[in-house]
């Protein structure tokens, strides 16, 4: 080749630059040198690619700490008008990255969680990569058409730090816009986190859950994906007429898997398997011959039950009521009377004490009513003292009020 004929070709290539890129495109380049006017990236061109300082300081300290000679990165072309470099930006092509990414989950309806980092009147914001999306209120759940502005914006703020199941709904990279939806995502979201903890429970399995409901047959428990059911009977070893009594709903609380119903998707629960059987020790705190408090929880033809401590209730057999014949259970205990008694018997295996009423003595039932009697009266004249000094309370305020409108009064009247 002669000198003009390379002459020429070096004419031809600095014209056009081979395979020069357009303003939008994302090439990929290897980074050859990180100075203090920015990174410069060997795009393959008779050009380098230069970041300048501004675009660094876009990118998260992560990403910026990251960047290294010899590095592969992305980069968008910014401006090729430059004659010794193309300005090309980092930024802009990880920003490019997250809307392509952005556009095929909206694509396969897949359902993604997203951090709340803020609001305005019109929903919440959440960030995906380095885009900021918005989910209308309209799509939030729990926000109703009904309510009122200042209930709104209280429960937004709420939310902040809250990670949300939504779905993208809308993308549009012209206008900046990416819209979430949690209501899309919310039923889904649910279905598919309760079926992967359903796999992962067994029957035994010891687990912590926050109370999300109650009812008067017992308490929902969140395990964090699926509500399980702790029935009112595995609350706690002892008799309780309502959930209330032991725990309320927002308390966490460690429960075992009873049963699971994965066809159905119930989960049976139990709090009082986690506990300490009284029964375990009863041994320990009671024997054959020792007096004790019973209050009768339930009337049978055959006897009455009655609990000496939370969790451990006895049974007095008829034959136990008296040393005469009775005819009717309830004509000697009614539900709800403490009675003294004496244990005949114990069975810890088989979990069951035996109860005798006509084994106390007459001299030991009217040594327990007088100790009964003297504990009442001490504790009535407690109540007495304490309404009394309030009493005082009252009249020294009242007093004081009346002295404080008569020297008002005097006042007014020497300024008449």
């Amino acid at each position: 080749m002669s000198s003009e004929d390379a002459q020429f070709l070096q004419e031809l290539l600095d014209q056009h630059d081979y395979e020069l890129p357009k303003v939008g495109d994302i090439r990929k380049g290897i980074i050859v040198a990180i100075n203090n006017q920015g990174v410069i990236v060997d795009l393959g061109l008779k050009r380098d690619g230069l970041v300048p300082l501004t675009d660094l300081s876009k990118l998260s300290d992560e990403d910026r700490d990251a960047l290294a000679v010899n590095d592969e990165i992305p980069v968008f072309i910014l401006n090729t008008e430059k004659p010794d470099s193309l300005i090309v930006s980092i930024n802009m092509a990880m920003l490019n990255q997250d809307w392509i990414e952005a556009e095929a989950l909206m694509n396969s309806g897949e359902i993604i969680e997203g951090e709340v980092i803020g609001y305005n009147k019109g929903g919440a914001i959440i960030p995906y990569g380095r885009l900021r999306g918005f989910v209308p209120a309209s799509h939030l759940s729990d926000l109703t058409p009904g309510m009122s502005d200042r209930k709104r914006q209280q429960k937004l703020a709420k939310m902040r730090g809250e990670k949300l199941p939504v779905k993208i709904i809308e993308v549009d990279r012209r206008r900046r816009r990416l819209v979430f939806s949690q209501r899309d995502a919310q039923k889904e979201w649910e279905e598919k986190r309760k079926s992967e903890l359903l796999d992962k429970l067994n029957e035994g399995d010891v687990v912590t859950g926050r109370i999300s409901g109650s009812r008067d047959f017992g308490v929902f428990v969140d395990l964090g994906g699926a509500d399980g059911l702790v029935h009112i009977s595995e609350l706690a070893w002892h008799r309780i007429d309502h959930p209330r009594e032991v725990v309320k709903v927002g308390d966490e609380i460690e429960v075992v898997v009873l049963k699971l119903d994965r066809k159905s998707q119930r989960i049976s629960l139990s709090r009082k398997r986690v506990l300490p059987n009284p029964w375990d020790s009863v041994e320990e705190r009671y024997e054959v011959n020792q007096l004790v408090e019973g209050t009768v929880t339930r009337i049978l033809d055959y006897g009455a039950f009655a609990e000496i401590e939370p969790g451990i209730e006895g049974l007095l057999h008829v034959s136990q009521l008296s040393r005469t014949n009775v005819e009717s259970v309830a004509d000697v205990v009614k539900e709800g009377e403490t009675h003294l008694l004496r244990i005949v018997s114990i069975d810890p295996r088989r979990q069951r004490i035996g109860l005798s009423l006509k084994a106390v003595t007459a001299q030991e039932q009217i040594e327990w009513m007088a100790e009964n009697m003297a504990q009442e009266e001490a504790t009535a004249e407690d109540v007495a003292e304490t309404t009394e000094a309030e009493e005082e309370i009252v009249d020294e305020a009242a007093v004081a009020a009346a002295a404080a409108a008569v020297a008002v009064e005097a006042t007014v009247v020497e300024e008449e």
